[in-house]
């Protein structure tokens, strides 16, 4: 028999405004979770959405190069990655900036021990762009005047085969005017946290950093938005670390010797 109307056990009250609580595994949930992936909607986020919201919140360029930091820890094997465009990148223009770092390596070789700061150095040749990656100690315009200071003149050959570059020769008489230019050619280094971004963005535009909950939950709109003003730049701040046991000591541990 069926309780009389009214009988048997009450219905919970739902609350004002209370909506049944949606399934995440739903049709409409897994759509919309798919849509990056389909061309229709890939190609209305690059042609439309993405130059919309370039121009309505258009992000500054953030300068290259590490940020000052008071920690000690934060100033030992800071990275530099110069990103210099080739005056020619054809294959002529490449083997003579191939050949000028090849001319003149010794000198650079000894130029870096003089600095004293330097981890290791060295250049690349990709694309358009012959790249000088280094790792070095300390405060970057005295890394940078420093390097000058010792083989500038050497430095020259390389930078009479990038654009701009004649504007800086002879480096070692416009050191500060150089300084600006490498840290301009450095790639921006993103910090390892997006909300660290987030706030240098804020600070480049005047904004108090961080003053509203920047969303991350899905793909920010702030990131996509500032690797369109850096569309260059390394991520994070890399692996630092001094190892626990030398290459030595491991050598000798297996009697291999040098």
């Amino acid at each position: 028999m069926k309780p009389p109307a009214g009988c048997g056990t009450p219905r919970p009250a739902r609350s004002r405004g209370a909506e049944p609580m949606a399934n995440e595994n739903g049709w409409l949930n897994q759509y919309i979770n798919s849509l990056p992936e389909r061309g229709w909607f890939k190609f209305l986020a690059t042609r439309v959405v993405l130059p919309y919201w370039i121009w309505r919140d258009p992000k500054p360029k953030l300068m290259g190069g590490p940020r000052i930091s008071p920690q000690p820890s934060e100033n030992v094997q800071r990275m530099m990655n110069l990103i210099m465009p080739l005056r020619d990148s054809s294959p002529i223009g490449r083997a003579k900036a191939a050949l000028a770092i090849a001319q003149n390596v010794d000198e650079i070789f000894a130029g870096l021990d003089n600095v004293g700061t330097v981890h290791f150095a060295r250049f690349l040749l990709i694309d358009d762009y012959i790249c000088m990656i280094s790792v070095y100690d300390g405060d970057f315009s005295n890394y940078i005047r420093d390097f000058i200071t010792t083989i500038g003149s050497v430095f020259d050959a390389v930078m009479s085969l990038v654009e701009g570059g004649d504007d800086m020769i002879p480096t070692e008489r416009n050191v500060e005017k150089f300084i600006d230019w490498v840290q301009a050619h450095d790639l921006f280094q993103a910090p390892d946290f997006p909300t660290d971004l987030f706030g240098l963005q804020d600070g480049a535009k005047g904004v108090t950093p961080n003053i509203a909950p920047h969303e991350l939950a899905s793909l920010p709109r702030e990131l996509i938005l500032q690797l369109h003003a850096n569309p260059n730049i390394s991520l994070g701040g890399g692996y630092r670390a001094y190892p626990g046991v030398s290459a030595a000591q491991v050598r000798s541990k297996f009697g291999v010797g040098w």
